[in-house]
C-alpha cells in the first residue's frame, strides 16, 4: 500500500503539473450589434488561464458609420475615461485605437465591419476586475463590459 501511494506521489507531482498547464483554452464569445451593445456584460476566468476570445460584429451598418472593436484595458483603467482618451488623442472611424493609448491596453481586436470577427488569444491576468470597451468614436458610452479574473 504505501508503494502504490508513493507511486501515484510520484506521478500526481511530476504528470498533474504537465496537464494542467497543456490545458485547452477557455473560449469566449462576445458580438457587437448596430444598436452599440455587447451580447456580454461580463464573463470570468482564473488568473493564467489561456483565453480564446472570439468578437464578432453582427450588425447591418457599414464599418465606416458602426464599427466595433473589442479593447480589454490594464487593471483599474475606466472604460469611460479610456473611450474619452481615445478621443481626444484621434480615434476616428478608420482609426478607433490610436498607437499612443494602447499602452493602457491588455489585447485588442482590429475594428470589425458587418459579419466581420476576429480570434484573440491571450493569458489572463492577475486577479481583478478587467473593464472591455468598444473604442471606435462615441461606442465607450455603451459598449462597455467587465472581464472578471479570479
Amino acid at each position: 500500500m504505501i508503494i502504490i501511494m508513493k507511486i501515484f506521489s510520484i506521478f500526481s507531482l511530476t504528470f498533474i503539473p504537465f496537464f494542467a498547464l497543456s490545458a485547452e483554452p477557455v473560449k469566449v464569445t462576445i458580438t457587437g450589434n448596430d444598436t452599440m451593445q455587447f451580447d456580454l456584460k461580463s464573463f470570468e476566468v482564473e488568473s493564467g488561464q489561456k483565453i480564446e476570445l472570439t468578437f464578432k460584429n453582427i450588425g447591418k451598418i457599414p464599418k465606416i458609420a458602426m464599427g466595433h472593436n473589442l479593447v480589454i484595458l490594464k487593471k483599474g483603467v475606466s472604460a469611460v475615461a479610456f473611450g474619452q482618451k481615445a478621443m481626444v488623442a484621434g480615434a476616428n472611424a478608420t482609426n478607433a485605437l490610436p498607437d499612443s493609448v494602447k499602452g493602457e491596453t491588455i489585447v485588442a481586436t482590429k475594428l470589425l465591419g458587418p459579419a466581420e470577427s476576429e480570434t484573440i488569444n491571450f493569458t489572463a491576468p492577475e486577479a481583478g476586475d478587467y473593464e472591455y470597451v468598444c473604442t471606435f468614436p462615441g461606442h465607450f458610452a455603451m459598449m462597455r463590459g467587465v472581464m472578471k479574473v479570479k
